[in-house]
């Protein structure tokens, strides 16, 4: 013991020389080696660029064409033609005009633009349409409407489209707030 207090600056002196080397030794192994250089597409040597700006420069391929569905038929198919044409000229010609693109939903309080975007494709575009739901017809709706469910009876889009409908402007800023 008298040995170790004696001398007690030279061992902690050699415990931390060894600390030192064990940290250096094993703390070395642990990290991955430095890379000066990073590889690069072009370490393959400058045929494969080459190459590859050749087949960038190169013209296009030819397309093949068909030949002419009349010459493959015989004829047939330039009839067929003809008259699906006439068909479909004779069916615009008849065509319902489109209806118009309804009313602007925006100004029912409680309906964003995800709901506008929506209700068309669920076939209600106007507000009399809005205002003629029944309950039966408004559950049916909620059910399609997600995450937006119950929005039309919350937000009284029933009530709200019957004032619009009607144009009372009034009656509707009244009872709902500035249009």
């Amino acid at each position: 013991m008298t040995v170790i207090e004696a001398n007690w600056v030279v061992f902690a002196l050699a415990l931390l020389i060894g600390l030192a080397v064990a940290w250096w030794l094993f703390g070395r192994a642990s990290t991955a080696p430095r890379r000066d250089r990073r590889p690069d597409v072009l370490d393959e040597g400058a045929a494969p660029a080459q190459r590859n700006q050749a087949l960038i420069d190169a013209a296009p391929a030819a397309q093949i064409v068909p030949p002419p569905l009349g010459a493959a038929m015989g004829g047939i198919a330039e009839a067929v033609a003809i008259g699906a044409q006439d068909v479909v000229e004779e069916a615009a010609a008849t065509a319902a005009p489109q209806p118009a693109a309804g009313d602007d939903l925006s100004k029912i309080k409680g309906l964003g633009p995800k709901l506008q975007a929506l209700l068309p494709t669920l076939g209600i575009s106007t507000y009399a349409q809005i205002a003629a739901l029944t309950e039966a017809d408004l559950a049916d709706l909620d059910a399609k409407l997600g995450a937006f469910a119950g929005r039309p009876k919350r937000d009284n889009w029933m009530e709200q489209a019957k004032y619009l409908a009607a144009g009372d402007v009034a009656g509707f800023e009244a009872q709902f707030g500035k249009l």
